[in-house]
């Protein structure tokens, strides 16, 4: 007998009216303000600097007042008083747990939650599994990393909210996943898009089957874009016989706070009572009316009911398309497709590219592709001389060569509108991974090294 499960997994919140989300909201914005200038150093001194009382800030417009935070600050600050930084609102005898997010400078950043910190986690996640079909009755596979990656244990703990059947296995151990999809009966696995890629490829080449016997019926991908990229979720559905569905969240935000639902037409946010978004214009900071059925910008998150590392306009560099339209399935919240982060953007003779929709076109030429590719930066970005070396590995179906390279280059120009220098590889030779794929090789560090 099928069991029938409601269709939301939180429906007050996440059918709301947004207009009573913006009441909601606002309400604890206020309460927000006011605990950050008592409790966070870092924010009362930027308060006091700017001249602006927290009881001036009193609703969702009121924000644009205010400085953004940006990453750089955050690490800076846990340099100043390690280790969760003069931002950090809270006791450490009253923080449970520890997460780290890594970043270009190479110095970790430290989030640190408390049990009711942990609590809004936990529900956030649960929303957005639950939208991305994840049940009492589901099986799940963890591909993810199980250590200080705030996509581990977070992700475990709404799982088992849910009810869910969780297994435990993260990244570095492949061979016990497939044994354990295999042994357990999973139906479902949650990874990036590049582990599922390449745990498709080590399916057939270490245990010499096709990964659809393995019998999964679902997969959830996130923490890189890619998802919602067309060809690559179109790869995955083929390799493995199941529904892909994306996620995003932050380490500094929350580990989680948007999923697709079944009619994939972007990520619902499905947080509102723990952040307040924004969309910003990334060269300019000025905010993006959201009354645009479509709007593109980068993601901006104020916390609104976070007790230990509060966080005001923090700048996501996350970039984003945002729908506002209600989606059939009754979900209010905006919907969201992550099209890169400012940080991996290249400007080619004003044109903005970014790597995953490289990685989109090289993949519509599959097979005579793997769909594999490395973008080779000889010197820093964002801006780059054309043309763009990438490298790209040839498939099973290539046998002209130089007149694959020639199709890359001429599709890459005609899509994308830049110049490219293609160098076609044999199949295998461009690193996999486990976690986050990087995209770009920075040649230059390198040779600085």
């Amino acid at each position: 007998m099928t069991t029938s499960y409601p269709r939301y997994f939180n429906q007050d919140i996440e059918t709301m009216p947004l207009d009573r989300v913006r009441l909601m909201q606002e309400d604890r914005l206020r309460r927000q303000m006011a605990y950050n200038y008592e409790y966070s150093t870092f924010y009362r001194r930027r308060f006091d600097a700017n001249g602006i009382n927290p009881a001036d800030i009193r609703t969702i417009d009121d924000l644009a007042r205010l400085p953004f935070t940006t990453k750089e600050e955050l690490r800076d600050s846990q340099i100043e008083r390690p280790p969760l930084g003069l931002h950090a609102a809270a006791q450490m005898e009253d923080v449970i747990r520890i997460h780290s997010s890594s970043g270009t400078t190479g110095r970790p950043s430290y989030v640190g939650i408390t049990r009711h910190d942990r609590d809004g986690w936990m529900e956030s996640v649960a929303r957005v599994y639950w939208a991305e079909g994840v049940r009492p009755d589901t099986i799940l596979a963890m591909g993810f990393g199980l250590s200080f990656f705030v996509g581990g244990i977070p992700l475990q703990d709404a799982a088992e909210q849910i009810g869910a059947t969780f297994i435990p296995i993260g990244t570095g151990a492949s061979d016990r996943l497939v044994t354990s999809i295999q042994n357990i009966g999973a139906n479902q696995l949650t990874c990036t898009p590049s582990y599922a890629t390449y745990l498709a490829e080590y399916v057939r080449s270490r245990f010499h089957m096709d990964p659809r016997k393995l019998g999964l019926q679902r997969i959830q991908v996130g923490a890189e874009p890619g998802g919602g990229v067309p060809e690559v979720r179109k790869r995955i559905e083929e390799d493995w016989g199941v529904f892909v569905t994306e996620g995003i969240g932050n380490a500094d935000v929350i580990p989680v706070y948007a999923g697709e639902c079944d009619e994939r037409a972007g990520m619902h946010f499905v947080a509102p009572d723990l952040v307040i978004l924004e969309i910003i214009d990334p060269d300019t900071g000025v905010v993006l009316p959201m009354s645009h059925p479509e709007v593109r910008g980068e993601l901006v998150f104020t916390h609104i009911d976070r007790q230990c590392v509060p966080l005001v306009r923090f700048r996501t560099r996350d970039q984003v398309v945002a729908w506002t339209e209600t989606c059939p399935c009754g979900r209010t919240g905006v919907r969201l497709r992550c099209v890169g982060r400012t940080d991996d953007m290249l400007i080619l003779l004003g044109v903005n590219v970014f790597p995953s929709a490289i990685k989109d076109v090289v993949m519509s030429l599959r097979p005579r592709t793997t769909g594999e590719i490395q973008i080779i930066l000889d010197a820093p970005g964002p801006r780059v001389d054309p043309p763009l070396k990438i490298q790209v590995e040839h498939g099973s179906e290539a046998s002209n060569l130089p007149e694959l390279k020639r199709d890359v280059e001429g599709l890459l120009r005609d899509k994308l509108i830049f110049s490219a220098n293609v160098e076609i590889l044999p199949p295998g030779t461009l690193p996999r991974y486990e976690m986050k794929a990087k995209l770009i090789q920075k040649t230059y560090e390198q040779q600085a090294g």
